[in-house]
């Protein structure tokens, strides 16, 4: 057993980065949010850091999660004062729009039971898992905090047509 007792054995390791991981936030899954349709849910991320309208346009239209990220990344625009205290809340609502548009995802997700999801990244200690398993997981508890709710709404409707 690790460090922490959440991460154990049966978790499952994934990449937020990695395209072809149905759950990673550059996962070509388009979406509508905010009035547009974002290309991928680090295309939404990214772009919200910004108040500039026109600059977040340009990172929605950025041909891949990559540049999105980068543009998103830069230091010769300002990032939106509260952005500190509303990230979790951009990138959550991201993820759970998505699911909503994509019913495969959001199986996936319900796939997944009660299984702890780890954002399997050795140098993101806020989003990921870190290289010693001390960091946040912040993705995995976007995406178990999603699933949460998905599986809330499922029971919901099924209680509801019966």
């Amino acid at each position: 057993m690790g460090i922490f007792p959440e991460i154990d054995d049966n978790s499952i390791y994934l990449s937020r980065k990695d395209p072809e991981e149905l759950l990673g936030s550059w996962s070509r899954y388009s979406f509508e949010l905010e009035g547009h349709e974002w290309p991928s849910v680090e295309h939404y991320y990214q772009a919200m850091k910004f108040d500039n309208e026109p600059y977040r346009e340009k990172i929605r239209q950025a041909r891949s999660p990559a540049v999105a990220r980068k543009m998103g990344r830069t230091r010769l625009k300002r990032i939106r004062r509260d952005w500190g205290k509303v990230k979790e809340v951009v990138m959550t609502r991201g993820v759970y729009i998505r699911a909503r548009s994509h019913p495969e995802l959001a199986q996936e997700l319900l796939n997944t039971g009660d299984q702890t999801l780890v954002e399997n990244s050795q140098y993101d200690y806020f989003w990921g898992c870190g290289r010693d398993r001390r960091g946040n997981n912040t993705y995995g508890k976007v995406l178990m905090n999603v699933r949460s709710k998905l599986r809330k709404e499922a029971g919901e409707s099924s209680a509801s047509s019966s």
